[in-house]
């Protein structure tokens, strides 16, 4: 009978669910379906996250947003995502891909306005002197490591 993988190499499919955002309301409900299975963590990796993101119909991947020093990076598995930046928007089929440098200013993330549900990887890097904008809501975040953000609005009032 076989075990199944040990470390450094391990099956998805063990690593904990988490559901929806940590967003504060109004703006969690938007992606409270979203699952992430934050395999970088349980990697034990540092300088970047890899995280398997399962996204149902209807649901965005998160507020629309960029970062001042991370950059980001997704690779569509299964389904069909509509990608939405400052330029407009595309559709996003399996094996696609998509990038954002840090520090650019290009507001983005992903719809799915399909029937079915899609998953797809994001990697990002993990600067802790990353602040995050959301030019569309009065939201944002000033970044740490392991649950240590925080989210304000605009004019640095708290949530």
């Amino acid at each position: 009978m076989s075990k199944g993988p040990t470390l450094p190499a391990l099956d998805p499919a063990t690593v904990d669910v988490r559901k929806g955002s940590s967003y504060p309301e109004p703006w969690k409900t938007s992606c409270g379906e979203r699952e992430k299975r934050a395999l970088g963590d349980a990697l034990g990796l540092n300088d970047f996250g890899v995280n398997l993101v399962r996204l149902p119909p209807g649901a965005l991947s998160s507020q629309r947003h960029w970062h001042s020093h991370e950059d980001e990076f997704v690779y569509v598995l299964e389904g069909e995502l509509t990608l939405i930046t400052d330029a407009g928007s595309q559709v996003l089929k399996p094996g696609m891909a998509a990038g954002f440098p840090a520090g650019e200013g290009d507001a983005h993330h992903l719809a799915n306005k399909s029937k079915d549900w899609a998953v797809y990887l994001e990697v990002g890097s993990r600067s802790l002197e990353d602040e995050v904008t959301y030019p569309d809501i009065d939201l944002f975040l000033t970044s740490g490591r392991h649950g240590k953000s925080k989210f304000t609005k605009k004019d640095g009032t708290p949530y």
